[in-house]
């Protein structure tokens, strides 16, 4: 992730504390930043982040589980190496996903076009200009250079 998103977290979104996974190890980085534990861990990693997280989570606390990018492109995923703690702790962990919420979405589309017109969403664009800088953007995207959505900009031809 790097210093730079870091920042951009805390100072632009409002964060308390961001972790950077790639700078050490994040368990004692996730007891830093959360000295009291974990109520709520929304999951898009898996993998090693999510066993970390596992040991740091409160009695009763809740893991909505969205993406598992950290498996991926893995031959052979990696499961969770400390299930004990969801009975220990009594966790609930629940899969996620859009498709199961379809009914909602005007709902949703309504609620978010109000917080857009208030001014209470925040985001980042890295933007590349033109489909030739496709390939560097994807790129970028991938070793982690973006800052919120990497888009590249096309100018449409006209004929």
């Amino acid at each position: 992730m790097g210093p730079k998103k870091g920042r951009h977290v805390v100072a632009d979104l409002g964060f308390d504390d961001c972790i950077d996974y790639k700078a050490g190890e994040i368990g004692s980085a996730l007891a830093n930043a959360a000295p009291q534990g974990v109520d709520i861990y929304f999951d898009n990693v898996g993998g090693d982040i999510l066993d970390a997280v596992m040991c740091h989570l409160n009695a009763n606390a809740r893991v909505p589980i969205c993406g598992q990018i950290s498996q991926y492109n893995s031959r052979q995923r990696q499961g969770l190496r400390n299930f004990a703690v969801i009975l220990d702790k009594c966790v609930r962990l629940q899969g996620f996903r859009i498709g199961n919420h379809l009914a909602r979405r005007d709902q949703a589309l309504g609620e978010l076009m109000a917080w857009y017109r208030a001014d209470r969403l925040k985001w980042r664009e890295t933007v590349a200009e033109g489909f030739e800088q496709a390939p560097a953007a994807l790129v970028n995207m991938l070793l982690g250079g973006n800052i919120g959505k990497q888009l590249v900009r096309l100018e449409a031809a006209i004929a």
